[in-house]
């Protein structure tokens, strides 16, 4: 087993632990003793107040191979340790809630550094440092609940992409500004540039009389109004955290979803490269932590430049001028294999361009459910010998998740689709390696999936029925191998299981669930989904900001194969975090992306944890089952923040915390919108890797 290929003697644990203790530097200050190694940096930090707890201490370097940024928190007594760091020189400084930045001082691991703390004079300079989130709580929303439940679903539709209510989106720039006065006229100017301007625009007329609502918050900002409730600082295991981030890629980089293990064995890849896929670059990025040396490959494509007025637009962007995002292979969606290889989804070829087996009757598959059309296909690259394979599909690849039998599975609207590696890597044939199947529900009852009525046409006793599903998010169940899908439409509500049966595609039979109604709020508008080893679906919802589970085991139905719709309120449970709302809606100004797991429980908040991306307050958001409740992971540098992905990895199962953590990435659309660089995002930003690490305690080493 690979945990045993990468464990560490008993023996040379003892000899390394003594080795630590004999290094041991002890310094005291207000606030009591704190001692650090010879690679960490320690101190205490103080204000007006006394000490600050639950502030962070923020140690950032350009002398190694990239850029290199520790952040660790405060503990109750303003003591802080930043642990084990590369030997290099560090700017260190203060940020925290009702403070201002601290003036930068130099330290090296082994010396101690302590601050004296500014409070923030006013409500302003105190707010600068708040997530998106509390800036944009000061919109006022639509009286009527109807006008704020389209307010929050066109929102979302923005949070898709990038934070709103960061510094890019409060402040306008003059150049957005040109010959007019007006906020409305700048909104309408900046929302029609960059590579998404045109479906920017679109969305941006969508919002109605709220368009001017936006405008007036702009105004506002710009005459001193701030944000009135601060964030809540860091508290208990929260400020056990420590946060690494490495810069990778470049500062034209957008949405870059990550992958650093395999997902069903953490130990893979161990100190490996963690890998990024850039999808406005064609790049794929590679991080090697342990030297600290980031790259960039090409990925391959014979597809036409990619153009669209979403994500793709020739437009000119403010930062960079034009055409500086033309690419072809439109890559995203990556994993990682048992063999270390990087899967991802990738423009092959042109999308009209099927393969004739996607649509004959000589393919089971094509004759069951022809497919004319695929966006995306798939490439494998393997960095043992620096080669890309490319795999012709019939269905557009999109996210996806390897279940135990090596099959990678993914989804696309109303179907979902797979790769079988094993037949891959054996025949190196795309149309034998690979299968999809629609959602048929067995409405008949007869046990099997045959003729079937189409989505928009009423259900027949004696067929069974076809729907019409989003599958954006695909999770592969550890309890039974079924597949389960959340859709990210406007206003979506289901949740489709798919089961692929021993004979694929006729086996394949689906049953889906929504969530109860007379919820208060209502539940509305699915992101993404995973499923825990017991089989239990955990599904983000983006609009209305829940958190759910569903337990199949607990249905009335599921004998039933004809489980749809509302058929199991007794499945559901639901939680919602306190984030900041509009005004006196109840809708969050925030966004949750998509749901991941804790598989290995690499945080040591509990083995199954759920964890969802918090698009506009800079965090990761882990529902701990030991804890019950959830912990916070804030990254409160660089500010925005934005994760599309998460996998913990197992360095060393022997060294505690140290060695594992949980891995993540900026991946907003655009870099503009992260704090730093010659003025507020823009060029000389790059993106980031992000790893998570939670010690037993503030001061642990």
């Amino acid at each position: 087993m690979l945990m045993t290929a990468h464990a560490r003697s008993r023996i040379g644990s003892l000899a390394i632990a003594v080795v630590l203790a004999c290094s041991l530097v002890r310094v005291s200050g207000q606030g009591g003793e704190v001692t650090i190694d010879s690679d960490d940096i320690g101190g205490v930090v103080t204000s007006a107040n006394g000490p600050e707890a639950g502030v962070w201490v923020i140690a950032e370097t350009t002398d190694l191979p990239t850029g290199f940024t520790r952040i660790v928190v405060t503990d109750d007594r303003g003591q802080y340790v930043v642990p084990d760091l590369p030997n290099a020189t560090y700017d260190l400084f203060v940020r925290g809630y009702g403070l201002v930045d601290s003036p930068r001082q130099s330290a090296r691991p082994g010396q101690r550094v302590s601050f004296d703390a500014t409070l923030a004079p006013d409500a302003r300079a105190a707010a600068q440092v708040y997530p998106a989130a509390w800036w944009l709580n000061m919109i006022t929303p639509p009286a009527e609940p109807e006008a704020q439940l389209d307010f929050a679903l066109t929102m979302k539709q923005c949070y898709d992409c990038h934070q709103v209510g960061n510094k890019a989106t409060r402040e306008m720039l003059p150049a957005m500004r040109g010959p007019s006065a007006s906020s409305l006229d700048a909104w309408i100017r900046r929302t029609g540039v960059g590579p998404s301007g045109p479906g920017m625009a679109g969305q941006f007329r969508a919002l109605g009389e709220m368009r001017q609502a936006l405008a007036d918050w702009t105004d506002r900002v710009a005459a001193g109004e701030a944000p009135r409730d601060p964030p809540p600082r860091p508290a208990g295991a929260e400020r056990n955290l420590v946060i690494t981030l490495w810069d990778w890629g470049s500062e034209i980089d957008g949405r870059t979803d990550m992958a650093a293990a395999d997902i069903r064995d953490g130990t893979v890849n161990a100190n490996g490269p963690v890998y990024g896929v850039a999808e406005m670059t064609d790049s794929l990025t590679i991080l090697d932590p342990v030297t600290h040396r980031a790259s960039v490959v090409t990925v391959p494509s014979e597809a036409s430049p990619f153009v669209g007025g979403f994500n793709a637009s020739p437009t000119r962007s403010p930062h960079y001028g034009d055409d500086v995002w033309a690419r072809r292979a439109d890559v995203r969606s990556s994993a990682v294999d048992a063999r270390g290889r990087v899967w991802m989804a990738s423009r092959v070829r042109d999308a009209a361009q099927q393969p004739a087996f996607c649509t004959s009757d000589e393919n089971p598959f094509g004759a069951n459910y022809p497919l004319e059309r695929a966006s995306r296909q798939v490439s494998v690259y393997d960095p043992a010998t620096g080669v890309f394979e490319q795999i012709d599909t019939c269905f557009s690849a999109d996210h996806n998740q390897m279940s135990e039998d090596n099959v990678l599975h993914f989804g696309q609207n109303g179907a979902v689709g797979w790769i079988d590696m094993d037949t891959w890597d054996e025949t190196h044939d795309a149309e034998a390696s690979q299968g999809w199947c629609p959602a048929v529900i067995d409405t008949n009852g007869d046990g099997r999936i045959t003729e079937w009525t189409e989505p928009d046409a009423p259900v027949a006793s004696a067929l069974d029925h076809r729907i019409s599903f989003g599958c954006y998010s695909v999770a592969v169940s550890p309890a039974d191998g079924a597949l389960w899908c959340s859709g990210i439409g406007r206003g979506d509500r289901r949740l489709v299981r798919i089961e692929k049966g021993s004979n694929p595609p006729e086996t394949c039979s689906a049953e889906y669930y929504e969530p109860p109604p007379g919820l208060d709020p209502d539940v509305i508008g699915s992101g993404g989904v995973e499923i825990d080893d017991d089989g239990v679906a955990w599904q983000n919802w983006r609009v209305s900001g829940h958190f759910s589970s569903f337990d199949r085991t607990l249905c009335d139905t599921t004998s039933d194969p004809r489980a749809t719709g509302q058929s199991c309120p007794e499945g559901w449970s639901f939680r919602r975090k306190n984030d900041p709302t509009y005004g006196n809606s109840f809708f969050h100004a925030n966004e949750s992306y998509l749901a991941h797991m804790d598989f290995h429980d690499t945080l040591g908040l509990g083995a199954d944890a759920p964890i969802y991306g918090s698009v506009n307050t800079d965090a990761m958001e882990v529902f701990s089952p030991s804890l019950g409740r959830y912990v916070t992971l804030r990254v409160p540098y660089p500010m925005g923040f934005f994760p599309r992905s998460g996998n913990g990895r197992i360095d060393d199962p022997d060294a505690g915390w140290k060695g594992k953590g949980y891995w993540a990435s900026f991946s907003t659309y655009a870099t503009w919108h992260i704090e730093g660089g010659r003025g507020e995002g823009g060029p000389g930003v790059l993106p980031k890797a992000v790893k998570f690490q939670m010690r037993p305690d503030p001061l642990a080493k």
